[in-house]
C-alpha cells in the first residue's frame, strides 16, 4: 500500500512536471512566432496564458517577460553585426529606443500589476489594432521618395517611432505593429520599417527583460530553471525563422492580413472568455 501510493504520487508529480514543459514549450513558440508579427506577442502570451489554465501569478509574468530575450536573440544573432559595423545605424536606433524607456521606467508598476495579465485590455487592443492596420493600410502607399536604408532617417523621425513604439506598452497594441506602421508613415519603405523595428527591439525588449530581472530576481531564482531554458530555447529558435519569414513577407505583401487575424483573433477570445 505505502509502495503503491509512492508509485502513485511519483506519478503525479511527473505528469505535472511535464505539463509544465509542456506549456513552457507551448508559450515560447508562441512567443518565437508573434514577436516580430504585427500581432501583439504579449496579447498572444496573455491569451495563451488563458487556454492553457496558467495563473497570472508573479513567476509566469516574469517568464513572459523573461523568454522575449530568447526571441530577442535571435535578432542579435541575425542583425547585430550591423549595429556594430554602423555607427548612423545605432544612433537611430538609440534615439528611438529613448522614448520606451522613459515610459518603461515611470509606468512600470502599472505595465506589471495592472496591464500584464488583463484579458479585457488585450481584446480590446487586438481588435482595434487590427482596425487601425488595415485602415492604415488602405492610405498607404509607398512612394520612390520613401527612404531605403536606414541611416537616411532624421533623428527626429528616429525619436518618433520610438515615441509612437512606447504606446506598446498596453498588451494587445504590438511593438512591431506600432514600429513598422510608424516607420513606414514617417517616410521609410515596408521594408526598412520593418529592419528598423527588428533592430529597435534589440534594445528595447533587453531594458525590459534587464529592469524584470532585477526587481524580481527573487522569484526566478526559486524557480525552476529547466522550465526557463524551455521558453527561452523554444522562443530563440522559433523567432529566427519568423523574422526571416517577415523580411520576405512584407517584399511583396501588406499587413491587412494581420488586422483581420486580429480582429477575428480578438472576437473569439471575447466570446470565450468575456461572454
Amino acid at each position: 500500500m505505502y509502495i503503491g501510493g509512492l508509485s502513485l504520487i511519483s506519478n503525479l508529480i511527473y505528469t505535472t512536471y511535464i505539463m509544465d514543459i509542456l506549456q513552457a514549450l507551448i508559450l515560447s513558440l508562441v512567443e518565437g512566432i508573434s514577436e516580430f508579427l504585427p500581432i501583439s506577442s504579449t496579447g498572444h502570451l496573455v491569451l495563451a496564458s488563458e487556454v492553457l489554465k496558467i495563473p497570472q501569478s508573479e513567476f509566469v509574468k516574469s517568464f513572459e517577460i523573461i523568454i522575449q530575450l530568447g526571441a530577442i536573440l535571435s535578432v542579435v544573432f541575425l542583425y547585430g553585426k550591423e549595429l556594430l559595423v554602423n555607427l548612423e545605424v545605432l544612433k537611430r536606433v538609440l534615439i528611438a529606443f529613448i522614448p520606451t524607456a522613459l515610459v518603461g521606467l515611470t509606468l512600470y508598476k502599472l505595465i506589471k500589476e495592472i496591464l500584464l495579465g488583463n484579458s479585457l485590455v488585450t481584446i480590446l487592443a487586438l481588435f482595434l489594432g487590427g482596425v487601425l492596420l488595415i485602415l492604415l493600410e488602405k492610405i498607404y502607399t509607398e512612394k520612390p521618395s520613401h527612404l531605403d536604408s536606414i541611416e537616411k532617417l532624421t533623428f527626429k523621425n528616429a525619436f518618433l517611432i520610438g515615441l509612437i513604439q512606447s504606446i506598446s506598452i498596453i498588451p494587445g497594441v504590438s511593438r512591431a505593429a506600432a514600429t513598422i506602421m510608424g516607420g513606414m508613415f514617417l517616410g521609410l519603405k515596408r521594408v526598412v520599417a520593418t529592419e528598423f523595428s527588428f533592430l529597435l527591439a534589440i534594445p528595447t525588449m533587453f531594458a525590459a527583460t534587464g529592469l524584470d530581472l532585477i526587481k524580481n530576481y527573487q522569484v526566478l531564482l526559486d524557480s525552476d530553471l529547466i522550465i526557463l531554458a524551455v521558453g527561452f530555447i523554444g522562443s530563440f529558435a522559433t523567432a529566427l525563422f519568423t523574422v526571416k519569414f517577415l523580411i520576405k513577407y512584407v517584399s511583396g505583401h501588406s499587413f491587412i492580413a494581420f488586422g483581420i487575424y486580429r480582429i477575428i483573433l480578438s472576437l473569439i477570445f471575447w466570446l470565450i472568455f468575456i461572454n
